[in-house]
């Protein structure tokens, strides 16, 4: 899932969506539609693991807690559900790009600018999504605390990973005027998050065999 993120995210769309510029955009994604492709089929590889991750999740936390393991898994196949979502938009934008040269009656422009909706369609409805996966990182950090098995500065990284999660995504989908604020809001807790999220996996990987013990 990591990987796939990098991959979809940090490079596919980081690299070919021009913040503002719709026909640079709609330029690179024809110049570049099979890294387009290959970077949604990343995303659905996304949302398949996301998937394994509620189940996984649920049946390792339900000893520590079941209600709370529960809501916790919920959360997140909700996320995955706004998620698909999301997708949903970019395989639009790939079809748009891909038939381009079929819409010989709308202009560049209009062209350009159906796609970049849907990419913007993408980046607002997955950032709705964050809202809620923070909120499941946040509650699976408040399981893990009830635990000894899990070492303590995870389970309070994980914490504040779901809050970061909340807040800055929050912040993005319902105040855009503060958006220099929560770039640099999300600057400062980026170290944590990324800590608290991926430290868990690791650690899970590692030494997340055995049934955690409240004692």
């Amino acid at each position: 899932m990591t990987i796939s993120a990098a991959f979809s995210y940090g490079y596919v769309h980081s690299s070919l969506i021009i913040s503002g510029d719709s026909l640079a955009t709609f330029n690179k994604l024809q110049a570049n539609i099979s890294l387009f492709r290959a970077g949604i089929f990343g995303w659905l590889v996304i949302i398949i693991t996301d998937i394994l991750v509620s189940w996984a999740f649920y049946i390792y936390l339900k000893p520590i807690h079941q209600g709370y393991s529960l809501v916790a898994a919920w959360l997140r196949l909700m996320y995955t559900a706004i998620l698909a979502i999301a997708v949903s938009s970019l395989l639009q934008a790939v079809e748009v790009v891909s038939y381009s040269t079929e819409l010989f009656n709308q202009s560049s422009d209009t062209i350009s600018s159906q796609v970049m909706i849907s990419v913007l369609t993408f980046e607002s409805v997955w950032t709705l999504g964050l809202i809620l996966f923070g909120l499941h990182l946040l509650v699976v950090g408040i399981v893990v605390l009830k635990t000894k098995t899990v070492p303590k500065l995870i389970s309070i990284l994980l914490v504040i990973a779901g809050a970061g999660y909340m807040i800055i995504h929050l912040l993005y989908s319902f105040f855009p005027s503060l958006e220099s604020m929560t770039s640099l809001l999300e600057m400062i807790l980026s170290v944590p998050m990324i800590a608290g999220e991926l430290g868990f996996g690791i650690w899970l990987l590692i030494k997340g065999g055995k049934t955690p013990s409240l004692k």
